[in-house]
């Protein structure tokens, strides 16, 4: 098969989770309501925060971020997917497939980033309660916001180049229902070794150090809580950060099965569905997860409903 310049592949395939044609419909308004829930879900989070003065706090300030970021991870692929399905067209430019995994990347690493934030956060609230308002004051909020964007726009950027540099051969097909780096290393017919190295390498240095961040929190929070001398103590300070943890486990538990589970026992059906869990279903869950338990978003929701009702 004749390989052709990475510039010259004006288009790739993009094969979804179905090729039956009565499963198209039921899929679309699947993920169409996800998607739906998502937003809405999210942006009431958001407008939660922002509507009440009582969560002008950096947790909150962080969760509204987290927020945005799991808008952004949705919209990356599910939109797409649901024009694919409507138009019954799987086609995709190579533009737009770069386009595509840059912003997916950036997506999921300021995720992982904003996740780590957010547990130091509850670190210093729960380790340092006296000096948490001097330590994690609005400048350092500030700062650690933007110095996970940019984190994560560096991250986007190098997966972006390292993929321009392939060369591709006719077989354009992508068994996913989005661009993503690994699947375009198994497309291509250069020398894949080195990149797919350093895919892993970077998503070590990007997702384990985060990782290692939440553990090395958890682990003094775990601490602290355990000192503790009442039963209704230790609750009060886990409750705290038992939503958060939840999110965590439920991110990087399904994350390194779709990475591991790819680089070990490759499957395109086994890859798409923890690709759906991990890109669709956890930012659709998060707003349940951190709302439900929580007294002071469920307040401001219920004010923003009494408002427009």
């Amino acid at each position: 098969m004749e390989p052709q310049n990475l510039t010259s592949v004006s288009e790739f395939l993009l094969l979804g989770l179905s090729d039956d044609p009565e499963l198209q419909p039921h899929l679309f308004g699947l993920f169409l309501t996800m998607y739906l829930v998502t937003v809405l879900g999210n942006l009431l989070i958001i407008l939660a925060v922002s509507s009440d003065s009582h969560l002008h706090t950096p947790m909150y300030f962080f969760l509204s971020n987290l927020s945005l970021a799991d808008i952004g991870f949705s919209t990356t692929t599910v939109p797409k997917m649901l024009v694919n399905i409507q138009t019954h067209s799987k086609y995709i430019t190579y533009a737009g497939c770069l386009t595509q995994m840059s912003f997916y990347f950036l997506f999921e690493c300021l995720d992982n980033l904003l996740l780590a934030v957010m547990a130091y956060d509850r670190f210093v609230a729960i380790c340092h309660p006296l000096n948490y308002p001097i330590i994690v004051n609005p400048r350092l909020c500030g700062l650690l916001v933007l110095l996970s964007f940019f984190s994560s726009l560096l991250e986007s950027q190098i997966h972006c180049l390292m993929v321009s540099q392939l060369t591709f051969c006719t077989d354009v097909e992508i068994h996913h229902f989005f661009c993503d780096a690994p699947q375009l290393l198994h497309l291509a017919c250069s020398y894949t070794s080195i990149n797919t190295i350093l895919i892993y390498f970077i998503g070590a240095i990007f997702g384990g150090i985060p990782l290692s961040g939440i553990l090395c929190s958890y682990s003094r929070i775990a601490s602290s809580i355990l000192r503790v001398p009442t039963t209704g103590g230790k609750y009060k300070a886990f409750s705290t950060c038992g939503s958060h943890l939840s999110v965590v486990c439920l991110f990087y538990g399904t994350g390194l099965g779709v990475y591991l589970g790819s680089s070990i026992s490759p499957s395109p059906g086994k890859d798409a569905v923890a690709s759906v869990v991990y890109t669709v279903v956890i930012p659709m869950l998060n707003p349940f997860i951190y709302s439900l338990r929580n007294r002071d978003i469920k307040r401001a929701l219920w004010g923003i409903i009494s408002i427009t009702a």
